[in-house]
């Protein structure tokens, strides 16, 4: 799957520079509500931020838009576990820093100096760090503290350009499951709003 995504990025990029009318370049920071969606728990959502920069390349109506920034996203995790046949209240928390890639396809409409967009495109996390703690019940029940270096997944929002000044709030689905167990599946799901700056 993800073989297929990347091939349908680099050609979309490709026919997106050859068609190319403007290049736009920039740099954004904002902040984002995580949670890891796992089948075995209950999740609390999480704040995070963003920080990084951005390209946009394409003509009047549509165009793509690569990204990339260092970002933080995590979880807490409830849920009732049997210890020697006694149900024990376990909680967990993690918290990553990551480094996000998304490609995005959009369209945009209105005036030169106010314009409305609408985005979709896959992205790619690659964790930098990781923060974790989890109680006892935790540990001896699943095989939790243990994940992949990236994951994969969906974004999808809108934003409004006013002048230089632009806003962004997407919905991001994760694709892959971000636990090496196999027992437990986790995708990291978010929300977020970000504030950027055209600086070319």
């Amino acid at each position: 799957m993800k073989k297929i995504i990347f091939s349908i990025v680099f050609l979309t990029l490709g026919w997106a520079t050859s068609k190319a009318q403007t290049f736009n370049l920039g740099i954004k920071a904002g902040v984002n509500l995580a949670k890891l969606n796992a089948d075995f728990a209950s999740e609390e959502n999480r704040l995070g931020y963003q920080i990084g920069a951005w390209a946009r390349i394409g003509g009047a109506s549509f165009y793509v838009q690569p990204e990339a920034y260092i970002g933080s996203k995590g979880n807490k995790f409830i849920s009732i576990q049997q210890d020697n046949g006694n149900e024990v209240s376990a909680e967990g928390k993690v918290r990553f820093t990551t480094l996000d890639v998304p490609v995005l396809l959009g369209t945009k409409f209105g005036a030169k100096n106010l314009n409305f967009r609408l985005m979709a495109g896959p992205v790619i996390s690659f964790i930098l760090d990781e923060n974790s703690s989890f109680s006892s019940a935790y540990q001896q029940a699943t095989d939790f503290d243990n994940y992949k270096n990236q994951a994969l997944g969906l974004q999808a929002g809108a934003g409004v350009d006013v002048g230089n000044i632009s806003v962004d709030l997407r919905y991001e689905a994760g694709l892959s499951n971000i636990s090496k167990s196999e027992k437990y599946s986790q995708k990291p799901n978010l929300f977020q709003l970000s504030l950027g700056f055209k600086i070319l």
